[in-house]
């Protein structure tokens, strides 16, 4: 029965070295990293758009609704890149903002897009005057539809851009009236697919 007992305290001696080690090796060994996000990458596809209506040659007209009256001209090719200055900065690339933004993803069937949606992870700073962006994607051929961002200006006016691939945008400036609801400014529409 001694011996029974010296064997048995011996396995479980035995036993737990190797729990030990095997402890010890998971401690040294490097940690396993998690599956970095990446973004689409927003800036470069409007850059993209950008260079292809200057390809193309046509001059898009801008139609600017203020008060209730209508504007409208055609756009020089030379002012483009500032007409659309407001969202081509910060840069949204595949990884510049994963520190500060969480994506979701998830299959729209209401307007048939892959909806890409980024939200801030924390509270921004107040300096920093991305707010969000969203990207629509057709589930049949994987091109981009639509996307969507919501800036704040330095004066504290909101502007929302929702461009839609190879056709137009649209950028309307919200600001809060003297009781402090938001009303619309202005609205600018771009158009460049006739």
């Amino acid at each position: 029965m001694k011996l029974i007992n010296i064997v048995s305290a011996f396995l479980i001696f035995l036993m737990a070295c190797n729990d030990h080690k095997k402890e010890s090796r998971a401690e040294n060994e490097p940690p396993v990293q998690a599956e970095k996000s990446t973004f689409f990458p927003v800036t470069d596809f409007l850059q993209g758009q950008i260079a292809e209506i200057k390809r193309r040659g046509i001059n898009p007209l801008k139609i600017t609704s203020k008060n209730k009256l209508d504007d409208s001209l055609w756009l020089k090719m030379e002012v483009l890149n500032d007409e659309f200055a407001p969202f081509l900065s910060p840069l949204v690339d595949t990884t510049n903002l994963t520190g500060m933004f969480a994506e979701k993803k998830f299959l729209d069937q209401t307007i048939d897009a892959f909806t890409f949606t980024y939200d801030p992870i924390r509270p921004l700073p107040d300096s920093f005057l991305l707010q969000r962006w969203d990207v629509y994607v057709d589930p049949g051929s994987s091109k981009v539809k639509r996307i969507y961002m919501l800036k704040k200006t330095p004066d504290h006016k909101i502007l929302q851009l929702t461009w839609q691939a190879n056709k137009s945008c649209r950028i309307v400036s919200i600001s809060k009236d003297p009781s402090g609801n938001d009303h619309i400014e202005h609205e600018v529409v771009i158009k460049w697919d006739f």
